[in-house]
C-alpha cells in the first residue's frame, strides 16, 4: 500500500480505534457528547470523536470506504494546487468534514446528557461527495452487488440520510452523514468552481438504460 496522506490518516485511526476498545476512559473523554462539551468546554470532542470507532466492522467501513475515496480527494487537490498545498488542503478538509457535520448534532443534542456518538462518518461521507462531484460517472457499488453512476447514489444517499435524521429512530447519527455530504460538495466547489461546470457537463447527456 502506498503511503499518501489517506493512508496515513487510515493508520492513526486504526490504531486510536483499536487502543480505544480496551481502554473505557479513553473511550469516554474521546466520545462525541454534545452536553459535555457545553457544559465543560471539551470542544477538542468533535475532533477526536472521529478517531475512535464503535467495533471492527464500524471502523472497517468507514476507512475502506475513506480509503478509496480519499485517494480521489487528494489527488485532486494535489494536482489541482501541488503536492504541498493540496496535501494541506487535503488533511484541513477531512478534519473539518468531521467537525463540521457533528455541528447540527451539536445544536439537537447539547442538552441531552445521555445523548453519545462517535466514527468518522463525517468526514468520510464529505470525501465521498468530494469525489462524486469529481467524478459523478464512476460507478459506486453498494455490498458489491448494486452499482450505480455516483451522482445518482449520491441523491438516493442524500434523501434517505434526511428522511432518516428526522425520525431519529435508530442510533446512527444520520445527520451526520447528510451535513459531512454536503460539506463535502461545498467545499470542491468554492477551492475549484470549475468542478460545477465540469460536473453538469458530465451528467448532461448521461442515459441510464
Amino acid at each position: 500500500m502506498e503511503l499518501t496522506l489517506t493512508t496515513i490518516i487510515i493508520g492513526i485511526t486504526a490504531i486510536t480505534s483499536i487502543l480505544a476498545f480496551n481502554r473505557h476512559e479513553m473511550l469516554d473523554r474521546w466520545m462525541f457528547m454534545p452536553y459535555r462539551i457545553k457544559n465543560r468546554g471539551q470542544w477538542d470532542r468533535f475532533i477526536l470523536s472521529g478517531f475512535i470507532h464503535k467495533d471492527y466492522i464500524h471502523l472497517l467501513f468507514n476507512m475502506f470506504t475513506f480509503y478509496f475515496f480519499g485517494g480521489v480527494v487528494e489527488m485532486f487537490l494535489s494536482y489541482t494546487f501541488g503536492v504541498i498545498t493540496g496535501g494541506v488542503l487535503f488533511v484541513a478538509f477531512y478534519l473539518l468534514g468531521i467537525i463540521i457535520s457533528d455541528i447540527p448534532t451539536y445544536n439537537k443534542y447539547r442538552k441531552d446528557s445521555h445523548y453519545r456518538a462517535l466514527g468518522a462518518s463525517g468526514g468520510t461521507a464529505a470525501t465521498v461527495f468530494a469525489s462524486i462531484v469529481i467524478m459523478p460517472l464512476s460507478d459506486i457499488c453498494l455490498f458489491g452487488i448494486i452499482c450505480l453512476p455516483g451522482f445518482i447514489l449520491g441523491v438516493l444517499f442524500l434523501i434517505y440520510s434526511y428522511v432518516k435524521g428526522q425520525k431519529g429512530e435508530d442510533n446512527i447519527n444520520h445527520d451526520a452523514h447528510l451535513y459531512g455530504a454536503i460539506f463535502g460538495i461545498v467545499f470542491i466547489l468554492i477551492l475549484s468552481p470549475s468542478s460545477a461546470g465540469m460536473f453538469v457537463e458530465q451528467i448532461r447527456d448521461f442515459r441510464l438504460f
